[in-house]
């Protein structure tokens, strides 16, 4: 986590503190409006509150401003009081990696709605990129583990976009890195497997191909006791059927 304002960089160690890393990123994930100070409390100290939590939020809340003080005007970056709690604001300008990511890869899947797929590649790559970033190393918390599923999800998609850009634009190889990655990263969504399987048929692995399933009804059995759905059959029996 950092912030770089007019060529300079703050990163995690000019925060004063591990507690205030923690507030801030909470803040900026939470921007659409004012945190009460209670639930500030509760993303600080998720466990168990100390006794005097109230002094200590005023002095983490003071350290944070003063920090983006430092900052500078650059970043139009100001924590402000608003209705009872807190909130952070930023400039129109200031670009913040997790919702750059979101809006990249709306763009991206419209864009291949559209059949613009080479306009899609610059986006997927962007929102891929950006969701791989490890969000609060070492930290966890309800919220935090909010952010990190955001974040897959989005990560996801992106695979989803560059498995289909990779395969239109004949470099398939590449695009059954992609979809190992969404496998391996959510074992659990049939979508990947189905990708997983056109691709390796697309490449002439077709043995392979039918692994793909074998290892995805062996999963399901095992840990969830169900078949794979009737759409994941259907791309396993045409599979079969070309042999």
């Amino acid at each position: 986590m950092y912030i770089e304002s007019g060529g300079r960089l703050f990163d995690e160690q000019q925060f004063p503190g591990r507690q205030s890393r923690l507030l801030f990123a909470y803040l900026v994930c939470h921007r659409q409006r004012p945190m009460t100070r209670d639930e500030l409390a509760d993303a600080l100290w998720p466990e168990t509150l100390p006794s005097a939590w109230e002094t200590a939020l005023n002095a983490l809340i003071s350290k944070l401003r003063r920090l983006l003080k430092r900052v500078g005007p650059s970043a139009a970056m100001t924590l402000t009081g608003a209705s009872g709690g807190y909130l952070l604001q930023v400039g129109d300008d200031t670009w913040i990696d997790r919702e750059a990511a979101a809006e990249a890869i709306d763009l991206a899947e419209g864009m291949l709605r559209s059949n613009d797929w080479k306009g899609a590649w610059g986006p997927s790559n962007i929102a891929a990129i950006t969701a791989r970033q490890p969000f609060l190393g070492g930290e966890e918390g309800e919220w935090i583990s909010r952010e990190r599923a955001r974040l897959q999800s989005i990560l996801l998609r992106a695979l989803d976009c560059l498995s289909e850009i990779w395969l239109l634009n004949g470099e398939p190889s590449l695009a059954l890195g992609a979809a190992r990655e969404s496998v391996a990263l959510e074992p659990y969504r049939e979508t990947g497997y189905q990708r997983l399987m056109r691709i390796q048929a697309t490449l002439g692995n077709r043995a392979e191909a039918l692994r793909v399933y074998e290892s995805c009804r062996v999963l399901f059995a095992t840990e969830l006791g169900t078949d794979p759905s009737p759409e994941t059959q259907k791309v396993y029996e045409d599979l079969l059927g070309s042999s």
